[in-house]
């Protein structure tokens, strides 16, 4: 069979082979907001939104080359409107309904998307959108403002572009082409042992959100790919996870490291076992909650890794992989990855010592498959390739077998439920409050969420330390997973000759403050203030 050449032409060829198949589905014990009785579409119903979508957006001017974010939430319309444009050739933005207004304006600003179709609920958000984008309804595209020819997306061609959390403050828009996509799906649904798939057959269930290369390159694409169903839910719920696993017919679930930990806390049900999932997808648990998981749950845990920017081309995974229960595997490259372990100066460490991890595709074009780059940033895009490889900032070790274990990441990225937080981000909007003369914020370890933020601060002359009411400022500017979890108000912050802050020993104190309980813990203050939003 040929190879697809974009995401739509994965949709569309499956659509064509089997209309009868259930593209999307909800079952009503995931209780949706949008779908409280649950939804089921096949792909001869999608189709025919499709092309309806399709038509509509040609017909307001919007082709290859055009751009449109949208906010739509995990809703099926999400899915559609995607495939929609990427059939036109044009690419989409998805926005995070988290974000605060400058977030969303920094995403609009950046990206130059030309009109943003939203649903309802997200006024207060919408508010960051420049003057002049329009912003419409998923029934009708506004006119759009650069009039652009439909035309079939190639392989190089542009489909999303998706923000990232970087080291050097304000998220970095990826430019991700439809190759990036097929190339993510098919290693995907290509994995060995309890991760193989059978076409037409595959029901992957997912709580992460469209705005993750995760659930769009896998969950998404991945089951378009072979004929599978795609069950998207608004968020984890762990009072409904096990039911609506069971009811939706999941054979593939995914989960992040937080997942686990928060199921292993709550009393059993006779729903813990009553699904039909043959393996959860879930990177980052923590080593002792997966042997746990695992024996109570009866679920398997496949562990991975990747990163936005290096897509399915520099990807690993523990499917059909034997090792020592209780360490943090990341599993096997896969084939066609090279990858090196390298100190500080980008020299080859020896077998068993740690290091940042460097990827890249083997053969000619050691690019194919990572993301096309940094949109408007091109000095970022080329440091992090420097040498020829693409540096990721995290910290892993092998084996003598090419096993890899995660052990700790280089770059100043806060790892929050699956979350990555720039701490430089995070620090700038704390610094720009009145009540703050320093700051420094970053990652402590937290038993349930894999990190949690922790912010030094260094109150300015005459200002009254008041934690919860500086939260409660940020919260304006920042999103809710960004937010401290603990503050510790201090006379100075420890920094270098060079007057760097000396960013080892501010995890250590952290750390040491956390288990002093010496902080201001913040993290229920949070939850109230997501609540508000």
């Amino acid at each position: 069979m040929a190879r697809v050449s974009s995401p739509y032409h994965a949709f569309a060829r499956t659509a064509a082979r089997r209309p009868d198949l259930v593209f999307a589905l909800a079952p009503a014990s995931a209780r949706l907001p949008w779908a409280p009785e649950g939804f089921r579409i096949t792909y001869a119903e999608a189709a025919a939104k499709v092309a309806t979508l399709q038509a509509a957006y040609a017909e307001a001017g919007y082709g290859h080359g055009s751009r449109v974010a949208l906010l739509l939430q995990n809703r099926p319309e999400f899915l559609l409107h995607w495939l929609a444009l990427n059939a036109i050739g044009a690419s989409i933005v998805p926005l995070n309904g988290d974000m605060r207004p400058d977030e969303l304006r920094h995403q609009m600003v950046v990206s130059q998307a030309e009109a943003v179709i939203a649903v309802p609920g997200f006024e207060g958000v919408l508010a960051g959108v420049p003057e002049g984008v329009p912003i419409a309804s998923p029934d009708a595209p506004p006119p759009a403002r650069t009039r652009r020819a439909p035309a079939v997306g190639g392989p190089d061609d542009e489909s999303a572009l998706l923000f990232t959390s970087g080291s050097t403050g304000m998220p970095k828009a990826c430019i991700l082409s439809n190759y990036y996509f097929i190339n993510v799906a098919e290693w995907y649904v290509s994995m060995p042992g309890i991760g193989a798939m059978t076409p037409d057959a595959e029901v992957s269930l997912t709580p992460l959100p469209f705005f993750h290369m995760n659930a769009l390159g896998c969950t998404v694409v991945g089951m378009m790919l072979i004929g599978g169903t795609i069950v998207p839910l608004d968020r984890f719920h762990p009072d409904r996870w096990w039911a609506t696993i069971a009811d939706s017919g999941a054979t593939i679930v995914h989960s992040l490291g937080v997942i686990p930990a928060i199921l292993l806390q709550r009393p059993a049900s006779p729903d813990d076992t009553r699904h039909k999932a043959r393996f959860t997808f879930g990177p980052g648990v923590d080593a002792q909650n997966k042997i746990d998981f695992e024996a109570r749950f009866n679920l398997p845990i496949i562990e991975g890794w990747a990163m936005t920017e290096t897509g399915g081309s520099g990807v690993t995974d523990t499917a059909g992989v034997d090792y020592e229960p209780g360490r943090r595997c990341i599993g096997r490259p896969r084939a066609g990855m090279d990858w090196r372990i390298v100190n500080d100066a980008d020299q080859d460490l020896p077998v068993g010592q740690a290091g940042e991890l460097l990827v890249r595709a083997a053969g000619p074009d050691p690019r194919r498959g990572f993301f096309s780059g940094y949109l408007g940033n091109p000095d970022a895009t080329e440091e992090a390739w420097r040498g020829g490889w693409f540096h990721t900032g995290d910290i892993v070790a092998a084996d003598e077998a090419g096993l890899l274990y995660f052990v700790d990441r280089k770059k100043s990225i806060i790892r929050r439920s699956g979350e990555n937080i720039s701490a430089l981000e995070v620090e700038a909007a704390l610094a720009a409050d009145p009540a703050v003369k320093a700051v420094a914020v970053t990652p402590v370890s937290d038993p349930v969420r894999d990190e949690e933020v922790f912010a030094f601060i260094v109150p300015a002359d005459g200002a009254t330390p008041d934690a919860p009411a500086l939260l409660e400022r940020v919260a304006e500017r920042l999103s809710y997973h960004k937010l401290p979890g603990y503050v510790l108000f201090t006379d100075a912050l420890p920094v270098s000759s060079t007057q760097k802050l000396q960013r080892g020993q501010i995890k250590a104190d952290a750390e040491a403050a956390v288990a002093a309980g010496t902080v201001v813990d913040l993290r229920r203050t949070k939850g109230a203030l997501r609540k508000a939003h």
